[in-house]
């Protein structure tokens, strides 16, 4: 009973010409949107090989110089691009994709794409996600809304209870009959996208990312169900196919514009952070905190055993060089954890908005999953500092070694060759998993909670009509 049920259901939306219609535009976003992910992706990631071999090169082939002018002559980190990026950009076009290193600062992002774009951007950027996070569920409630009232309207509903068809069965079996529509969708894009990952993968990059994609499968299935559970439910419980339908667009309305935008003026509240020129600011202000020369010499002296500078056996610049390092990574750590902690506290509070919409979990677990969030980002801004820091510590230290000298001290080749490439590894799938529990459990509470009260709904509003 329950397969016939279904399957009449699949037959029905078939011949439904607003279904098809509807369902047409999806697929075709879909389509366009995995095709521009996949060529940016492409793109973005042979550009930054290029990068990367290039400022590789100028740095080894930078010639003779003073380690310390080598030192502010840097060197470029580029963040990765993650293949599941071309599902979801999350936040890569506003935190940027690079940044330059160099003695004494810590500098911030350059290149990010949310500053170049015009007007239009603020619409919001056409990626897989957000055809699966807003036009799919959409696209769930016009398959669904007249589920059970269209019956109810139709009279068909009475008759289909008075043969001895059981609400539980009538239930699942129109569940199951939107999933399977849904499935004559989503099963072509999945496979489109899978090829798209396998295409522009690096070797071997497809296969590592596995566990990654078949959980954020998971995730949109889950989110899916969830939709579904709720559009039963309101179709079940309302009068008129009419009602039904504008209780669950009044939700998607919510769900999808109003509660991110509310959420994330609500964390900007309660976790203000402050202006870039007040941060610059106070930076400013801390750097300039640093130890006295005069003291330094005294603890140098000390620590040599020696009552002059000149019999130091050791460059006293070095030493000095790398003490204001050290300085300026203690209120670099400070004033950035205490920004980014911030930012993280904001994430937190918008993830838990999940309560009243699935959206923002599911957006959380998809940018956690593309690689594309705020702690990922961090991740890097953190692995590239400190190779920063060991970078300039090995060319402070070869001036500190260098001792006294007739004429400047020259770096070379084998000196810049000191300094490995930088090479950034991103979080395995089960650090991502952790950072995305609380989403996560979110969804399975949306998904179970949807399929429990579509259950009720169809045994206890039924029985009433």
């Amino acid at each position: 009973m329950i397969g016939y049920i279904a399957h009449k259901e699949m037959r029905e939306m078939r011949r439904d010409g607003r279904f098809q219609v509807a369902a047409g535009i999806v697929m075709t976003l879909l389509v366009v949107s995995v095709a521009i992910g996949w060529e940016q992706y492409v793109t973005v990631s042979r550009q930054h090989e290029q990068a990367r071999a290039e400022t590789r090169e100028q740095w080894l082939t930078q010639g003779k110089k003073n380690p310390h002018s080598a030192a502010h002559y840097g060197v470029y980190a580029f963040k990765p691009k993650s293949p599941l990026s071309l599902v979801d950009r999350g936040a890569d076009p506003y935190t940027g994709v690079a940044v330059w290193l160099e003695a004494h600062k810590q500098n911030e992002f350059k290149y990010k794409p949310a500053r170049d774009a015009n007007t239009l951007a603020r619409f919001g950027d056409l990626t897989a996600s957000s055809v699966m996070q807003l036009l799919i569920p959409l696209l769930i409630i016009l398959m669904s809304f007249s589920a059970f009232a269209g019956e109810k309207e139709q009279g068909t509903l009475r008759l289909l209870l008075s043969m001895g068809v059981a609400r539980e069965k009538l239930a699942i079996g129109k569940a199951l009959g939107i999933a399977g529509g849904l499935g004559t969708l989503l099963v072509p894009a999945a496979v489109m996208g899978s090829a798209a990952l396998m295409l522009g993968s690096e070797e071997g990059a497809f296969s590592a990312n596995l566990p990654r994609l078949a959980w954020m499968t998971a995730s949109y299935l889950l989110y899916f169900a969830a939709f579904i559970g709720l559009s039963l439910t309101v179709s079940a419980m309302a009068r008129t196919g009419r009602l039904a339908l504008v209780c669950l667009l009044g939700f998607w309305i919510f769900n999808g514009l109003a509660a991110p935008r509310l959420m994330s003026d609500v964390s900007r509240t309660i976790y203000r952070t402050p202006s870039s020129f007040a941060f610059a600011r106070e930076m400013e202000s801390e750097l300039k905190k640093e130890q006295s020369e005069e003291a330094l010499k005294r603890k140098v002296m000390a620590q040599y055993k020696v009552e002059k500078m000149e019999d130091l056996p050791v460059n006293f610049q070095g030493i000095a060089l790398q003490a204001s390092e050290e300085h300026g990574n203690e209120v670099y750590d400070r004033l950035y954890g205490q920004l980014w902690d911030t930012f993280e506290a904001q994430n937190r509070l918008q993830q838990q908005g999940a309560v009243v919409a699935p959206l923002l979990a599911m957006r959380s677990v998809s940018m956690g999953l593309s690689g594309t969030d705020f702690a990922q980002f961090r991740d890097f801004s953190v692995a590239a500092e400190q190779y920063r820091r060991q970078l300039i510590e090995v060319l402070n230290d070869d001036i500190t070694k260098a001792g006294k000298q007739e004429g400047p001290h020259l770096g070379d080749e084998r000196l810049w060759a000191k300094a490995p490439p930088f090479v950034y590894e991103a979080p395995g799938v089960g650090r991502v998993l952790s950072q995305q529990c609380w989403s996560l459990s979110l969804l399975a509470v949306w998904a179970t909670s949807g399929a429990a009260l579509a259950g009720w709904a169809a045994t206890r509003r039924l029985r009433a009509e």
